[in-house]
């Protein structure tokens, strides 16, 4: 069965007291098939971010004993840092690392935020892909005023009412907003002045809000401790405006104030892709590619020797998985995979199809995985069978439908591809492989509709198809 890893970042108003935030970590760390990654403390900011992954189940029950130790914990009365806050548990993303999306984290998020108000009486609210409201994607709108403000509005601004719950704060643990996101970066940047002005200032000329860049949320403070100011900053989309360019634009602005940057550090942990990136640009590396990274290739090289021989044993045994779904998105990975290579040869950008062959990769343990989730849902009580099975049929139908969509847009990218005379045999090859992967998909699709009841499901099925 593929394994199925979300990655939790919990942030708790505590960063001073050591034995409440061991006590945070081990609610964490004691949980079954759960591993902390990272545990980070400011006592400037009073908070502590930790880093935990695990199965979506595991991830769900340590992050519901966390925040109930948090609220056990922390008295938001009593609590003072430069970080905005409206609970002791302040907020609870869950990211999805490995064979789960962004949907199966908001459905989890959902889970755990009615737990918190269950169990805890605890006020939810829901952000980023989890939201309910607009106007609650971004985390600073619902933080706004922070726990302060929350206090005297929620019951008295319909604005302010909770997604879950009654629209009372909870007396010492105030509220939580738990959702759903992408990888997040936190990077923080420390200025050489004790000037917070500054670092407001420059915080509002990169923040999106305030007409920067699109992907960061920044906010200046003081790290009295140090006495530096700090632009404190969260990357929600690294490729997009990554990490060395928001470097750069603060340590320009930082200049323009006669303000030098003193340092800059990373809270939680960084996708190795991002370093990547500021590698090559700060390097200035004209040949730089991951594939350069000892690491990187070793991986590759060692996958590449196991990888398809187990693949194809696997595919060959009498068993119902892997099949043709699995087939079929593992000659997309090969296409996508022929596509990055002819692109770098000619000196292309072949970030697109890289994405494609992850993306395919991994479908091809998802759709062996789907499939099983209805055989077991077959082998339920007759009585109780029902609604498992056709919520399984659905997972089964969505990840080569999926598939074929992602497959018709690579299939268009080939197409448009303008590359030497040399190389159009690869192209060709790459073109044969999506078309197969599409047809197979496209085969699975139809074989799981033809057993789900569901009207809106199908139709919803086959206007996605057209599209594709």
């Amino acid at each position: 069965m593929a394994r199925q890893l979300i990655e939790c970042v919990p942030n708790f108003s505590e960063g001073r007291d050591a034995a409440k935030i061991q006590a945070l970590v081990e609610s964490i760390a004691s949980t079954p098939e759960v591993v902390l990654l990272d545990r980070e403390s400011d006592a400037d900011h009073n908070r502590s971010v930790l880093t935990f992954v695990g199965p979506p189940a595991a991830v769900a029950d340590a992050a519901l004993r966390s925040v109930a130790k948090a609220v056990e914990l922390i008295d938001l009365t009593r609590h003072q840092g430069a970080h905005p806050r409206i609970g002791a548990a302040d907020v609870v993303p869950f990211i999805p690392i490995e064979g789960v999306t962004l949907e199966d984290c908001v459905r989890l998020a959902e889970r755990v935020g009615q737990e918190i108000w269950n169990r805890l009486k605890v006020p939810v609210y829901f952000y980023e892909a989890a939201a309910k409201q607009p106007e609650r994607v971004n985390l600073e709108n619902i933080r706004r005023g922070q726990f302060e403000a929350l206090l005297k509005e929620m019951a008295t601004v319909p604005e302010r009412r909770p997604d879950l719950g009654d629209p009372v704060c909870h007396p010492t643990a105030g509220a939580v907003v738990v959702g759903a996101r992408k990888f997040l970066i936190a990077y923080n940047i420390n200025l050489g002045t004790p000037d917070v002005a500054i670092a407001k200032r420059i915080a509002k000329t990169i923040r999106f809000s305030s007409g920067g860049f699109r992907y960061v949320k920044s906010m200046g403070v003081t790290l009295a401790s140090r006495n530096l100011a700090q632009v404190s900053i969260n990357l929600t989309d690294f490729e997009q405006t990554p990490m060395h360019l928001v470097f750069e634009t603060v340590r320009r602005e930082a200049e323009r104030y006669g303000v030098p940057v003193v340092g800059s550090e990373i809270v939680g942990l960084v996708p190795k892709k991002a370093l990547e990136m500021a590698a090559e640009y700060f390097l200035r590396s004209e040949n730089f590619r991951p594939e350069l990274v000892l690491e990187n290739r070793i991986a590759e090289a060692l996958s590449a020797r196991t990888g398809l021989a187990e693949f194809l044993d696997a595919l060959a045994a009498p068993t119902a998985t892997p099949g043709g779904g699995s087939a079929s998105a593992a000659a997309a990975a090969m296409a996508a995979a022929l596509g990055a290579m002819v692109t770098r040869l000619s000196k292309q950008d072949s970030t697109p199809f890289e994405d494609d062959r992850r993306f395919f990769t991994e479908a091809v343990d998802r759709d062996a995985e789907a499939f099983q989730k209805v055989m077991a849902a077959y082998k339920r009580p007759k009585e109780e069978r029902a609604p498992f099975v056709e919520e399984a049929l659905h997972g089964a139908a969505e990840v080569p439908l999926q598939v074929v969509e992602r497959a018709a847009a690579m299939s268009a990218r080939l197409d448009a591809l303008q590359v030497p005379a040399k190389f159009a045999s690869d192209v060709a090859v790459a073109k044969a492989l999506i078309s197969a992967a599409k047809t197979g998909a496209l085969e699975n699709v139809r074989i799981n509709l033809d057993s789900i009841q569901d009207p809106a499901f199908k139709e919803a099925v086959e206007a996605r198809l057209t599209k594709a």
